[in-house]
């Protein structure tokens, strides 16, 4: 056995990263975690970075704004991944520098996690942050530096237990009566995040995720809004109320919303009204989809997911 690619995860107390940082360290990989030392004595993070130690995570400490921690970090790994979030997208190009100066790293994932933003048809504000992901691929590619982009689609712990209702934030989703964008019948995606962080694992030593996009679209996550309804429903024994949104009606309530409501609902109108995680094909020149890739990956599906708030 080849031994296992070492990997660094930059953000990896944030959201998403803490599951890539745990996929790692469980799939073997001797697992490094960028942090600052302020971190550390974070009541929340502090207890994260406890679970990091007893995983076996190795923490460095550096700063994505600390050149000299950056490329010292970076030497000692093969593969970085960054989860850093969405204020600070832009500045990933200092972990590009960071690797051209190492000179050692066998491939980078930057910070993604969500729609393909080459092929969104996004309105602000969330046009702008796809806009910031769509502009590091860029900078990657012109350096000629080894990627591959995820494209997770929707994080399953932050849709599914409102069932994307606005002023909604806790579970259960509701029983009564649901709002659905546009006609409901653009499929999305939605995956547990412990899956993203498997799936994510499994791609950083494989040939066919080389300079590809990673597309997460298991068949059994892919629902329209009008059919996710129809399977709650069926789960709960209860015809919901249905209010339709129109696309005009919901361009008015993103440009009324404060931050980061319409955040969210630019996010919303993007997957359900213009049906960007489904809407154009997975071609082999530029992405390959993961459960068709490592089908032995036994992922959450959405049905399973909702079972837990009936």
């Amino acid at each position: 056995m080849a031994e296992k690619s070492k990997i660094l995860i930059i953000g990896g107390t944030g959201y998403i990263g803490k599951f890539i940082v745990e996929a790692s360290a469980k799939a073997g990989h001797p697992t490094f975690a960028l942090v600052r030392e302020t971190t550390v004595n974070d009541p929340v993070k502090g207890k994260l970075i406890e679970k990091f130690k007893d995983l076996g995570v190795t923490l460095l400490y550096g700063d994505l704004y600390d050149h000299e921690s950056l490329v010292k970090a970076i030497k000692q790994v093969d593969v970085v991944i960054s989860t850093v979030g969405h204020f600070q997208l832009a500045d990933q190009v200092k972990i590009i520098s960071a690797i051209k100066e190492a000179g050692n790293v066998k491939r980078f994932f930057p910070s993604e996690f969500g729609n393909d933003v080459d092929r969104v048809h996004a309105v602000e504000p969330a046009k702008s942050a796809f806009a910031v992901k769509a502009q590091i691929r860029r900078v990657v590619e012109a350096e000629g530096i080894p990627y591959t982009y995820v494209s997770s689609n929707y994080f399953a712990g932050y849709f599914l237990p409102t069932l994307a209702q606005p002023g909604l934030t806790a579970p259960p989703p509701p029983r009564d009566k649901i709002v659905i964008y546009g006609d409901g019948n653009p499929k999305a995606v939605f995956n547990k995040e412990e899956d993203i962080g498997t799936f994510t694992i499994r791609a950083v030593e494989d040939r066919r995720t080389l300079n590809k996009i990673l597309y997460i679209r298991p068949p059994k996550n892919t629902y329209s809004f009008n059919e996710l309804v129809a399977l709650w429903e069926k789960k709960i024994g209860k015809t919901l109320e249905k209010v339709y949104v129109s696309e005009e009606q919901l361009l008015k309530n993103i440009q009324e919303s404060p931050m980061p409501i319409n955040v969210v609902l630019s996010i919303n109108h993007s997957a359900f009204v213009k049906g960007d995680h489904t809407n154009f094909e997975i071609e082999p020149s530029f992405g390959v989809e993961a459960s068709e890739l490592y089908p032995d990956v036994k992922y959450t599906t959405v049905e399973e997911y909702l079972d837990q708030f009936v």
